[in-house]
């Protein structure tokens, strides 16, 4: 629960911050209505963008093997705008937000500077959905202070029993197993 709390804080945010740059650079009357309209964007961004690019993706890849490299990129592109588009229309419609001007600035500039924003989102997101964390714990009652010696003492303990996992983490990524994995074949190796 708290991941999708956090995840929805972050993009309500970043939702404001790019309706607020829409508003100043479109035709748009964003207005007071940004504060409705970044949560109902965040909620579309966190349940009806994925099934929306998953079905558009599906379609197109059915053609993958027509295509080269740049054209698949230039396909996938197209499906995000496409999905930033629908996340566009579906805000003017479900929000105080209007569109004004001509077609290309109140219709096609959003979008693309949804999925400007988007992209910003995914460079930045686990930073902020992490630092996030942190205050949402530190409101909700985190860990209680303790005194200085039971944490030095404790912060060694913890150092050492990381660096363990965090080594066995490093095996496991260089040939994907686990340890019990691992063991299974060096038992077969023996026999």
């Amino acid at each position: 629960m708290k991941t999708w709390i956090v995840r929805f804080a972050t993009l309500y945010v970043f939702n404001v911050v790019v309706l607020l740059v829409i508003g100043l650079l479109t035709p748009a009357s964003v207005g007071w209505a940004v504060f409705w309209a970044a949560a109902l964007m965040a909620l579309l961004e966190l349940f009806v963008k994925p099934l929306v690019l998953k079905m558009f993706r599906s379609s197109a890849s059915k053609g993958v093997h027509r295509r080269t490299r740049a054209g698949e990129a230039i396909v996938q592109g197209l499906l995000v705008l496409a999905v930033a588009a629908i996340v566009w229309v579906l805000t003017l419609l479900l929000s105080g937000v209007s569109a004004g001007g001509s077609w290309f600035w109140a219709w096609v500039l959003p979008p693309i500077l949804i999925t400007i924003g988007w992209a910003i989102y995914a460079k930045v997101s686990g930073s902020l959905e992490q630092r996030a964390g942190e205050l949402y714990d530190r409101a909700g009652g985190g860990p209680a202070v303790r005194p200085a010696s039971e944490t030095a003492t404790n912060t060694v303990a913890n150092t050492a029993a990381e660096s363990a996992e965090k080594a066995a983490a490093r095996k496991e990524l260089r040939d994907g197993l686990t340890p019990e994995q691992r063991k299974m074949f060096d038992d077969l190796d023996k026999s």
